[in-house]
C-alpha cells in the first residue's frame, strides 16, 4: 500500500519533466461542467439535454482533432482526462443478454466507431454486460482496448480505498454518478474510478498497464465518448456524461470539474417506482423512460449546506408558496432554492406541477430546474439555475435610474419572453399553459436575458385541447383574462392576455390619441428611442389584452412581430400571420378598443 500513497505526486513530477520538451503549440485544455450544443459534435443516437450528454448507441467527439504526438516524433503526448458518467439500466425480466457501456476513446476520423476492429484507436470501456464473456470477471468491468475490441487488460469495476480496507466493487448500471481519471505518462496507462461525493481520487489506480500507444495514435486524433446498448433492453436504458476535463499539459486540470450538485440519476432501491403525485401514468410500473430526463432528487443535507442552513441572509425572494434562497454548492455552482411553505395548502400541488412541467421543458428562455428534494411534508424544495439580475418587475418598478432598462433592453426581453411562451404553446410535444405570466415571474440572468419561471400553476395538455377545463380561478389578480373571470377556463389565449402590463389610464391615453405619453418618463430623460416603434409596441400590448380572445395574436404571431425588421415580406408567412402583423402595425384593429373598458378585469398588475 505504501508504494501507492504518493502515486499522483510522482505522476505530476514525471509529467513536468516530459512536458519541458513539448512544444507549447500542442497544449490542449478542455473543461466542460455540463455540455452546450457546440461543445461536442454528436453522431447517431447522441443528444444533449439539460447540459447532460446522452449516448445511446451514439458518439460525441470534441469538434476538431487534437495533437497526440510530439512534433516530428513517434512519441505519444502524455494526457490526463477525467469525467463523470452514469449508466441507467432498470431491472428486466427474462434471461436475455444485455450490454450497456461508455467508452472514452481516441479515433482517427469522426466517422470511426470505437468498436471498429479495422481502425486504429484507443479506448477505455466501462461496461455492464450480462453476457459473462470473461468468466473470471464480474459483469461490471473496466477494459482497456487498443486497436481491437479485444481488451488488453480488464478488471471488475471498483476502487482501492486509501484506508487499506480492501477492494470495493461498484455496480455500473444503477444510475449512480461515477468519476473516472485516465492518465497516460511514461508509457503507462492508469485508470482510476470512484463514486462521486463519497471519496476523492484514490491513490491506487484500478488498472495500471505499461503500453506503447505509438501504433494506435496518429499525429492528431479525435477524442471523446461513445455509448452503446446491445441486445435489446428497456427503453429507459441510457448512458450519461455529466462533466469532462482533458489536458495534455496539466495532470491536476481535473480539479476544475464541479462534481457537487450534479443531477442524481440513481435508480430507486426497489424494482417498483410508484408514481405517487408527480409521474403521470399507471402505478407499479417502471417509468424510467420519462424519469431519466426529469430533474433529479438532491440530498437535503447538500441543499441545507449550500444555503447556510436556510439562513435569512440568503433569502432573495418571498412568494406565495414560500421563500427563495441563494445557494452555493461546493465547487462554486450558484443556485436558487425555493422552499415551499409548511403553511401553504397549495404547496404540494405547486411542487409537483413544477417538476412535471418545467422539469421536462428545456428552452433558453425558461428558468432551468436543476433538481428537487422532499425530506418530509414540511420540506418541499426546488433548486433552479441562479438568475443574477433578479426579476423583471424589480428592474421596471423598483430600481434607480442607473439600473433602469433601456427601450432596446425592454424590447429584447419581451421578445425573449414571447419566444419562451411560444415554445410552451407550440414547440414541445404537448401544449403547456403557464397560467401566471407576469413581470415578477420573468427572471434575468447574468447577461440580462429573460427566462420565464414559476410553473406552480402550469398545466400540460394535448395540442388539440382547446382549454384546460378548469372551473376555478387561477392566476394573479390584474392578469386574469375576462373569460377566466366568466368561466374559470384557461387557454393559450389567456396566457397571451397575461403578457402585457396595463393600467386603465393607458386606455384613456389611447382614447385621447396620446398613447406615447404612457412611456416611462425616465426613458425620455435617459435614453433615445424611436417613438413610432414605441407606439407599435404599445399597440401590441393592447392587442394581447383584447377582451375578445379571438382577436388576440398567438405567441407565434407576436414573435414574428418582433422579428420583422424590414419591409420585406417572407414568402413563407401564412395569410393569418401577415394579417395580424399588419393589424399590429396599424391602428385599425385598435379602433374598437376605445369604447371598451377593462376595469372589471385589469388591475394594477405587476
Amino acid at each position: 500500500m505504501t508504494k501507492h500513497l504518493k502515486f499522483n505526486h510522482l505522476l505530476l513530477l514525471l509529467l513536468t519533466t516530459i512536458l519541458s520538451i513539448t512544444h507549447l503549440t500542442s497544449a490542449i485544455d478542455l473543461l466542460f461542467n455540463g455540455f452546450g450544443p457546440s461543445d461536442v459534435s454528436r453522431y447517431l443516437h447522441a443528444s444533449i439535454e439539460s447540459r447532460i450528454l446522452t449516448l445511446n448507441n451514439g458518439r460525441a467527439l470534441y469538434p476538431s482533432r487534437i495533437p497526440t504526438k510530439q512534433p516530428n516524433s513517434s512519441l505519444v503526448l502524455p494526457f490526463s482526462t477525467s469525467f463523470v458518467f452514469a449508466i441507467i439500466a432498470p431491472p428486466h425480466q427474462g434471461n436475455s443478454i444485455r450490454s450497456n457501456g461508455v467508452v472514452f476513446c481516441f479515433v482517427p476520423r469522426d466517422g470511426v466507431s470505437c468498436s471498429n476492429p479495422t481502425a486504429h484507436f484507443f479506448g477505455v470501456v466501462f461496461v455492464f454486460d450480462t453476457g459473462q464473456y470473461y468468466e473470471e470477471i464480474d459483469d461490471n468491468r473496466v477494459e482497456i482496448n487498443v486497436n481491437s475490441s479485444v481488451s488488453v487488460r480488464a478488471h471488475e469495476s471498483g476502487y482501492w480505498p486509501d484506508d487499506g480496507r480492501g477492494f470495493r466493487r461498484l455496480r455500473l448500471a444503477n444510475g449512480r454518478n461515477y468519476q473516472v481519471w485516465i492518465d497516460y505518462v511514461g508509457g503507462v496507462v492508469n485508470v482510476t474510478m470512484a463514486p462521486v461525493g463519497i471519496v476523492n481520487r484514490p491513490n491506487r489506480p484500478l488498472l495500471s498497464v505499461p503500453f506503447n500507444l505509438s501504433d494506435a495514435f496518429g499525429d492528431e486524433m479525435y477524442v471523446g465518448f461513445e455509448g452503446f446498448r446491445r441486445d435489446g433492453g428497456p427503453l429507459g436504458e441510457s448512458n450519461k456524461i455529466l462533466a469532462w476535463s482533458f489536458s495534455n499539459t496539466n495532470f491536476s486540470f481535473s480539479e476544475g470539474l464541479i462534481t457537487s450538485g450534479l443531477p442524481n440519476l440513481e435508480l430507486p432501491k426497489t424494482p417498483i417506482h410508484r408514481t405517487k403525485g408527480f409521474v403521470a401514468g399507471r402505478r407499479n410500473q417502471w417509468r424510467i423512460g420519462n424519469w431519466s430526463i426529469w430533474p433529479h432528487r438532491l440530498a437535503y443535507q447538500e441543499i441545507e449546506s449550500a444555503t447556510n442552513g436556510f439562513s435569512e441572509e440568503n433569502v432573495i425572494g418571498v412568494g406565495g408558496n414560500g421563500k427563495v434562497y441563494k445557494g452555493v454548492f461546493s465547487g462554486g455552482l450558484e443556485v436558487a432554492v425555493k422552499r415551499i411553505s409548511r403553511e401553504s395548502n397549495e404547496g404540494l400541488r405547486a411542487f409537483t406541477a413544477e417538476i412535471s412541467s418545467l422539469g421536462r421543458l428545456k428552452h433558453r428562455n425558461l428558468v432551468g430546474l436543476r433538481g428537487w428534494c422532499k425530506k418530509d411534508k414540511g420540506n418541499l424544495i426546488l433548486v433552479y439555475d441562479y438568475m443574477e439580475n433578479g426579476s423583471l418587475d424589480k428592474r421596471v418598478f423598483e430600481c434607480d435610474d442607473s439600473k433602469m432598462l433601456s427601450f432596446e433592453e425592454r424590447s429584447r426581453i419581451l421578445k425573449q419572453v414571447a419566444s419562451g411562451v411560444m415554445y410552451l404553446h407550440f414547440g414541445w410535444k404537448s401544449k403547456v399553459l403557464h397560467r401566471d405570466i407576469k413581470a415578477s415571474n420573468v427572471l434575468l440572468d447574468k447577461e440580462m436575458n429573460a427566462r420565464l419561471g414559476d410553473f406552480g400553476l402550469a398545466r400540460i395538455h394535448d395540442h388539440d385541447d382547446k382549454s384546460d377545463g378548469a372551473t376555478s380561478l387561477v392566476g394573479t389578480v390584474g392578469y386574469l383574462a375576462p373569460e377566466i373571470v366568466r368561466s374559470g377556463k384557461t387557454s393559450t389565449e389567456t396566457d397571451v392576455f397575461g403578457k402585457p402590463l396595463l393600467v386603465d389610464w393607458l386606455l384613456e391615453l389611447l382614447r385621447k390619441g396620446e398613447l406615447i405619453n404612457g412611456v416611462d418618463p425616465r426613458l425620455r430623460t435617459n435614453g433615445v428611442f424611436d417613438e413610432e416603434n414605441v407606439e407599435k409596441m404599445m399597440h401590441l400590448g393592447l392587442l394581447c389584452a383584447h377582451p375578445d380572445p379571438s382577436l388576440r395574436p398567438t405567441m407565434r404571431q407576436v414573435l414574428k412581430f418582433f422579428e420583422e425588421k424590414t419591409e420585406e415580406v417572407d414568402e413563407d408567412e401564412s395569410g393569418d400571420d401577415m394579417y395580424i402583423l399588419e393589424k399590429m402595425k396599424s391602428k385599425e384593429i385598435l379602433s374598437s378598443l376605445v369604447s371598451i373598458s377593462w376595469s372589471h378585469s385589469i388591475g394594477m398588475g405587476r
